[in-house]
């Protein structure tokens, strides 16, 4: 298994300063190269459970394994590291910086996880995801849907194990969505990626052989929730 997530639970503080659950998953794997899409309503802890996989936020208590690593049991430098060199974020904003061309902002990705920038693969990359000809270009002269492509390209530029993808086809208009979604798809496939994305988009969810509700595991979700000892 490339992700496995055991008695997992993560709260954030209410302005009375009460604990606020918003996960509390027992067990939750994911398989090498397999894709799959979770969906749930607004507000139920989706992108918190990404930042968990992602060793952006740390939980409360319980084990993410990725690629056979705990995470947890990490400082917060080797997360930062391992996460570049093991994980692909596709974030729904796309998250590029303005000043970097297309590719640099691929290379910029390259140089957080193993320091060897390799400009070629880089190029393949954009190329792959149809932007060759607007390598040069920077985000503002790109549109949603380019720069779109753009993350994504800069999130398999390390050859990661995982792809995490953050409503990836949000701000995209409808008539790049699918596009997204296929070079996502394919992508991951032809490197043997797994991939997680999360949408509220059901024509998206329907194209992957695996759709999970993150209420059918997150006890949280289950009403009433009772916190486990």
């Amino acid at each position: 298994m490339v992700l496995q997530l055991k008695d997992v639970k993560k709260s954030f503080t209410e302005p009375d300063g009460s604990p606020l659950p918003i996960l509390d998953i027992p067990w939750f794997e994911l398989g090498a190269g397999e894709q799959m899409v979770l969906v749930g309503p607004s507000g139920c802890g989706k992108t918190t459970l990404l930042h968990v996989i992602a060793g952006i936020s740390r939980p409360d208590s319980g084990h993410v394994k990725v690629n056979g690593w705990d995470i947890t049991l990490m400082t917060e430098a080797e997360v930062d590291r391992f996460r570049a060199e093991n994980i692909g974020y596709v974030f729904q904003t796309f998250n590029l910086l303005p000043g970097f061309t297309a590719l640099e902002n691929v290379m910029l990705g390259m140089r957080f996880g193993r320091g060897r920038v390799d400009r070629n693969r880089a190029k393949y990359l954009l190329e792959r995801v149809g932007l060759g000809h607007r390598l040069h270009h920077k985000p503002t002269a790109l549109s949603v849907g380019e720069q779109q492509r753009v993350s994504v390209a800069r999130a398999l530029a390390n050859r990661p194990k995982l792809i995490l993808a953050d409503e990836p086809t949000a701000n995209v208009d409808a008539g790049h969505q699918q596009q997204i979604v296929d070079l996502l798809r394919e992508t991951c496939q032809e490197e043997q990626v797994a991939l997680l994305i999360v949408t509220h988009n059901m024509e998206v969810a329907r194209q992957f052989p695996r759709v999970d509700r993150l209420e059918d595991f997150n006890l949280v979700l289950k009403k009433p929730y009772k916190e486990s000892s």
